[in-house]
């Protein structure tokens, strides 16, 4: 539309209203406090209309239900595939489209309504178009290779963390941001840890780690399988436990369908949701490992790492 076709049409809207919606000045246009409420009942009315729509759409076309989920990496890799295994079992007719993304991305598509339901870790900024739940609290732990002789403890300092080679996630990623935040809380100068290797994938870190390369503090559930045990030892920081919540987002404008509920109910069933984190997927392991092993900064250093140290750590 052009510039006068609009403001011919805002005029007409306001006559019919009886009321000036917007302020007009030189240093632009604002809504007045008759025109934020017209805003805002105009969007709950196109919400409904939106909510109609996809409704009867669904019931014409006889179409499988789909639930639109996000979820951010740590959840995306070591919850959500047996989350979404689990209920295929009861509900074969429901179908998932998933997005992996960071909580920026999820928030944003969450608001606008191109994600049903959002996972993400760590607390949400407050956005009145979103509803947020928690569903589970995380614990990060250091996480070392068995040969380590860290192995024969079950936690460590914060002055030994800092001694030692730390691979980590890269910055702004949510595991990364938890874990300084905690640190930082603690009064710990993060200058101070060694860090030697950033990575864009826990899979990748989990490789460098079992290669004898460095430790690592990421998520407990990322190293629960029955063959990570084999390879790995966990242990807590004594002077500094970290916990982070995992949160579900929900577009606070809409209504959720029974299939999302039954999702959503799942999620805060704790016992329920425990026992299904609990059981092994060895096969998602070893595909998962097959890729990141061929990581540009793992690639080559995996090879001769383990053998280099563990002569030094035997040396020491």
């Amino acid at each position: 539309m052009s510039q006068p076709n609009i403001s011919l049409q805002i005029q007409n809207l306001e006559y019919e209203y009886g009321a000036r919606f917007f302020d007009r000045t030189n240093k632009g246009v604002t809504l007045t406090k008759e025109g934020e409420i017209f805003y805002e009942r105009v969007r709950t009315i196109l919400d409904i209309l939106s909510s109609f729509r996809e409704e009867i759409s669904a019931l014409a076309i006889d179409q499988r239900r789909l639930i639109y989920l996000g979820a951010t990496l740590t959840i995306g890799e070591y919850i959500l595939p047996k989350i979404m295994a689990y209920l295929y079992k009861a509900h074969p007719d429901v179908d998932f489209k998933v997005k992996i993304a960071n909580t920026d991305l999820i928030i944003q598509e969450v608001a606008e309504k191109k994600m049903h339901i959002g996972l993400i870790e760590g607390t949400a900024p407050q956005h009145k178009d979103l509803r947020v739940e928690t569903f589970w609290e995380d614990e990060l732990v250091v996480v070392i290779p068995h040969f380590h002789p860290w192995a024969v403890r079950n936690s460590i300092t914060l002055a030994e963390l800092s001694n030692e080679r730390l691979v980590t996630r890269e910055e702004g990623s949510g595991t990364r941001n938890v874990m300084e935040m905690a640190l930082k809380e603690r009064g710990f100068d993060l200058k101070q840890l060694n860090i030697t290797m950033e990575l864009e994938s826990i899979q990748a870190i989990k490789q460098v780690v079992s290669a004898g390369l460095g430790v690592t503090v990421i998520s407990s559930l990322t190293v629960s399988s029955a063959g990570d045990r084999k390879l790995f030892k966990t242990l807590k920081i004594q002077d500094a436990l970290v916990y982070r919540s995992f949160c579900i987002l929900t577009n606070a404008r809409t209504t959720q369908t029974k299939d999302e509920n039954i999702l959503i109910k799942l999620l805060h069933d704790h016992e329920l949701l425990r026992n299904i984190l609990s059981e092994d997927h060895n096969e998602l392991e070893e595909s998962e490992g097959k890729r990141s092993i061929n990581h540009p900064a793992v690639s080559g250093l995996a090879r001769q790492g383990q053998t280099q140290r563990q002569e030094q750590w035997q040396g020491h």
